[in-house]
């Protein structure tokens, strides 16, 4: 025998299996009884056979046959198997079942002609709750009322907060030009913090903090200064100890030692070439030049990931130039051929004072030498 878990938990019989001494019994195939046996039970009787309550669902009516039928069933080969009582369950659970499904067409047919005879609301009505805000369905135009409820007391909250302020503020004139005096003073306080900065960066761009003895060392630990937060301080102390520097402060230095040498680099390969240059000197500049050029793009690229790290906006660092460089080389070649012309005039102007201040001697000193 094989058991399925269908809705009516059918059952297949192989008569070949089943004992000599059991009698057949009248097994339910689909929906129609093999020994044209008809259910007379009672309704409620057949509540109590299933265990079950009037006003149960279907998975409950299904759930407790299925429990009853392998209790009983008599080829379950349990010790509570029996045929009459399995014969019972199965006539109570088709009375049962149709009892429900009876049930729950009438409830729907009852349904419909509510709906058919319910007054339909006119469109406008939709607009008469919530006062009139929102829109959707009924429980999102609620929430939508409550949100525009919560935003309307707190406006009028604050409204009444400024008319209690200004209602303090505008009883004496005292009061009033107490405000403008402070007023004033925040401005030249902050003036003269604007004008006390830019006096700084211009000095730093004149390069007159260049010969400060501390440049370029770390800071001291401030362990008495009363503008530093203690935790702050042995936070950054106990990094300090420890070697750590963080990732933006190591890129900016890497940067800034790179294009030092690319300036050095680029400047001592035009000197090396010397002037006027030759075609083919001129081909070795060229190829120099493309070098650069190149060594300054991956340069660019460091920039971009130090401006994506460094923590403060000022700090953030702008793109080099490869052509303003070159030209700034250039300059600079012709800076230092100047300055070797100037000494070298300055050379030979001394030795003529020389010969001119001593004379056959001098003359005679070169001679011996010779």
């Amino acid at each position: 025998v094989m058991l399925t878990n269908n809705i009516g938990h059918h059952l297949t019989v192989c008569q070949a299996m089943i004992p000599r001494n059991l009698k057949p019994l009248p097994y339910i195939c689909g929906s129609r009884m093999l020994s044209g046996y008809k259910p007379k039970r009672n309704v409620k009787d057949s509540y109590k056979i299933l265990e079950l309550e009037e006003g149960c669902s279907l998975d409950d009516i299904r759930n407790s046959y299925r429990s009853l039928a392998k209790k009983y069933h008599p080829d379950s080969g349990s010790a509570t198997a029996d045929s009459e009582a399995f014969m019972k369950v199965e006539e109570a659970y088709r009375v049962v079942l149709s009892d429900v499904t009876t049930k729950k067409k009438s409830n729907e047919n009852n349904e419909e002609e509510e709906d058919q005879f319910k007054p339909k609301a006119p469109q406008h009505r939709h607009y008469l709750s919530f006062e009139g805000v929102g829109f959707g369905t009924p429980s999102q135009r609620e929430k939508q009322y409550m949100q525009f409820r919560v935003d309307r007391a707190t406006e009028q909250v604050l409204e009444y907060r400024k008319q209690r302020l200004e209602s303090q503020y505008a009883g004496t004139d005292l009061m009033k030009a107490k405000d403008v005096r402070e007023s004033k003073k925040v401005k030249i306080t902050q003036a003269v913090e604007r004008l006390v900065e830019d006096l700084i960066q211009e000095s730093m761009a004149k390069g007159d903090f260049d010969n400060l003895s501390g440049k370029g060392k770390p800071l001291q630990k401030f362990s008495d200064c009363p503008h530093i937060d203690p935790m702050t301080h042995n936070l950054n102390r106990i990094l300090i100890d420890n070697g750590y520097q963080p990732e933006w402060i190591l890129l900016q230095k890497e940067i800034r030692e790179t294009i030092e040498r690319l300036r050095k680099n680029i400047v001592a390969s035009r000197s090396q070439l010397g002037g006027p240059m030759t075609p083919y000197r001129q081909k070795q500049w060229d190829r120099i030049c493309e070098q650069f050029i190149e060594d300054i793009r991956k340069l660019n690229k460091r920039i971009d990931n130090f401006n994506l790290v460094v923590p403060i906006l000022s700090r953030q660092m702008v793109h080099f130039s490869a052509d303003k460089e070159i030209v700034r080389a250039q300059k600079t070649y012709e800076a230092l051929m100047e300055n070797r012309e100037a000494s070298n005039s300055d050379t030979k102007e001394n030795e003529v004072e020389n010969v001119k201040r001593f004379g056959w001697k001098s003359s005679l000193f070169k001679w011996l030498n010779l």
